[in-house]
């Protein structure tokens, strides 16, 4: 999809900002609701959020929005720099671009796109929203580390591959329609 490096950087905007507020939202509502809910005795999670002063995040509590904007800056940046080239070049291992179906392609680098980013955004994720109540301790981050990867990476795979990527890609296609067509104009035969 993608042809170019603004190309690139455009895609992987529109990727992190869909991708940063669904897992805010799942990591608010699904897997920690109940919880938020029954410790400040609200009926709804975002009075149970607004109750406790905001999101526990890096030792104490932060509005939604500076939790929205610290993950989506740090996502930005790790898709950039790492995510999107290396499962390129893992889906570039596998398959050969030319020679496979570019429906196939994409499910690859989707493929490797999750498995490298959840585990890097759960380790980011384990850090900021560390419970520093009793100081730090190794053994309980790496166990929040994977926890938050067994919660996550279901949610990620399954997001991405069939809600997330075919949304950003339809974007795509509508912000890049001009380029796409005169490309595709480019390659017929004459």
């Amino acid at each position: 999809m993608p042809r170019n490096q603004f190309q690139r950087m455009i895609f992987a905007l529109l990727t992190v900002i869909i991708t940063v507020h669904a897992y805010v939202f799942y990591s608010l509502y699904v897997v920690n609701g109940s919880t938020l809910m029954q410790i400040n005795q609200s009926s709804s999670v975002l009075d149970a959020v607004r109750n406790q002063g905001g999101v526990y995040m890096l030792g104490r509590f932060c509005p939604i929005w500076a939790v929205v904007l610290l993950e989506f800056c740090l996502a930005y940046t790790l898709e950039v720099f790492v995510g999107s080239p290396m499962s390129f070049k893992l889906a570039c291992n596998v398959f050969n671009p030319k020679d496979t179906h570019p429906v196939l392609f994409e499910s690859a680098i989707i493929c490797a796109t999750v498995g490298i980013m959840c585990p890097a955004m759960s380790l980011i994720a384990a850090a900021l929203y560390y419970p520093y109540y009793s100081g730090f301790n190794v053994f309980t981050f790496f166990a929040n580390w994977i926890k938050l990867v067994c919660f996550n990476f279901p949610f990620a795979f399954f997001s991405q591959m069939f809600f997330i990527q075919p949304l950003v890609r339809t974007l795509f296609k509508a912000i890049f329609a001009r380029d796409i067509k005169s490309r595709a104009l480019e390659t017929q035969p004459a």
